[in-house]
């Protein structure tokens, strides 16, 4: 009868209602996490730049970096949070080899700025990863007036990773690791409007600049063959990150209260958003693979308009005029 009585209480009730609801999400959370890189790989040695590394993933996969002895350095635009998350970094894993520098992707004057001084400070480069992004943002444009997404997601990292080349030719074997999506398989490339200046909708923009990197890694391998130089794509997961920040539904009162609940549950963490990068940077058993895309620490297909090797040589055609590498 006390038993009973017990479960008849309306705030036992409610409080176990709470606690299995809690303990569901936890279990359901921690499935959602996908692979995870546990080979115990060592950097020692090794130098290795991550774009936009002071929050999210970047941070995260800097901090595994950093434990395992690279040499890192954190290329960013705000240099005040790149500096914290470093200092945080520095203390926690005792690698006095992290370091920040100034890289700001929507502008191809800070990107030549950085490449020099890093080649003055360098002689040899290991790892690129070509991490930075920005998400269905309102319309705007870089300092050399591209739509943001395409000049920070795609160009940006173009104009990067030629200008490293280079370094990482003479570092062979090295890596150069692109961060996608799994955006692309919706993306489309407006060749009529590749800028987006006759119209433009934020989502159909992240999706084409997701697309682009993967054609650009694709015929980047093609023309890496042989080199020593390997370049791979990869889907992170949905992950809990800053990259939302321009989504309203993600950032409202409502969605604090009621949406982010219902889908936390489904979005990794940003330790476990890092693993694949993680994967592609230091796998051993990656070091003759190129041109090909992961998710989860797994080898995954890519969407059909990815494959189309004459849609990748007109889009290096087009990033080659407009960051004047040519």
């Amino acid at each position: 009868m006390g038993l009973f009585a017990f479960m008849k209480s309306r705030p036992i009730f409610w409080l176990s209602v709470t606690g299995t609801g809690v303990g569901i999400a936890c279990f359901v959370k921690d499935l959602m996490q996908g692979g995870k890189f546990d080979k115990p790989n060592r950097a020692d040695g090794k130098v290795i730049i991550v774009t936009g590394s002071n929050t999210g993933i970047g941070k995260e996969t800097v901090r595994e970096l950093a434990k395992r002895g690279a040499k890192v350095y954190m290329a960013c635009r705000d240099m005040k949070k790149c500096e914290e998350a470093r200092q945080e970094i520095v203390l926690e894993t005792r690698n006095k080899y992290i370091y920040c520098r100034k890289c700001d992707l929507a502008s191809m004057d800070s990107i030549h700025k950085f490449v020099d001084e890093f080649k003055k400070e360098q002689s040899h480069l290991d790892i690129l990863i070509n991490n930075a992004g920005v998400m269905r943002c309102p319309r705007s444009l870089t300092k050399d007036g591209f739509e943001m997404q395409l000049g920070v997601n795609h160009l940006g990292h173009f104009l990067l990773t030629n200008l490293l080349l280079d370094s990482l030719k003479k570092s062979a074997p090295s890596r150069i690791v692109v961060v996608s999506s799994l955006a692309h398989t919706r993306g489309e490339i407006n060749v009529a409007d590749l800028n987006s200046e006759n119209s433009y909708d934020e989502g159909k923009a992240y999706n084409q600049s997701k697309l682009a990197n993967v054609l650009f890694t694709r015929e980047l391998a093609k023309r890496l063959q042989g080199t020593g130089v390997t370049v791979n794509a990869l889907h992170p997961g949905v992950v809990d990150t800053e990259l939302f920040r321009h989504m309203s539904f993600f950032n409202s009162f409502f969605a604090s209260l009621v949406f982010r609940p219902l889908v936390w549950p489904f979005l990794k963490t940003p330790k476990f958003g890092a693993q694949t990068t993680l994967y592609a940077a230091l796998d051993e058993d990656l070091h003759n693979v190129s041109g090909q895309y992961f998710s989860d620490c797994a080898l995954k297909d890519v969407a059909p308009a990815a494959k189309d090797d004459a849609l990748a040589k007109w889009l290096w055609a087009v990033s080659e005029k407009w960051t004047k590498l040519k």
